[in-house]
């Protein structure tokens, strides 16, 4: 959770450039699998994709007013952005310009702010133009 605030924090110092969007994939530790020691709460292993809206919706009151979507029961966002089991990414017109490490040892708000920072920077930095004739 104290992740989820700080990407709360983020978002919200980089709402006039960029979009953000939470995907909930399946548990990383469910109470009754692998079970994380300091874990904010005991959600089971989702069976169905009720269960999993659910648990979602703790992830959404973590991080009020960003959009949230659920990955389907077979993890096909997961797997398609190797997200298991927390993932950053930067995505401009299709194309991704950042991807973050796996979580949760590659999960760097940081580097995120920084390559957001950049970008900012670039979008206030007046253009030259050299037109040749």
């Amino acid at each position: 959770m104290a992740r989820l605030r700080s990407f709360q924090r983020l978002t919200a110092h980089f709402v006039d450039i960029a979009d953000f969007l939470l995907v909930y994939i399946e548990e990383a530790h469910p109470s009754d699998g692998w079970v994380s020691s300091d874990a904010a709460y005991q959600i089971p292993k989702h069976q169905c994709l009720q269960d999993r809206l659910r648990a979602a919706q703790l992830m959404q009151e973590g991080a009020p007013g960003c959009p949230l979507v659920v990955d389907t029961m077979d993890n096909a966002s997961s797997a398609a952005y190797g997200a298991f089991f927390e993932r950053l990414y930067i995505i401009q017109e299709e194309v991704v310009m950042y991807q973050g490490g796996r979580g949760p040892e590659g999960y760097k708000i940081s580097e995120l702010r920084s390559w957001l920072d950049q970008y900012k920077n670039r979008l206030q930095s007046p253009s030259t133009v050299v037109i040749h004739v």
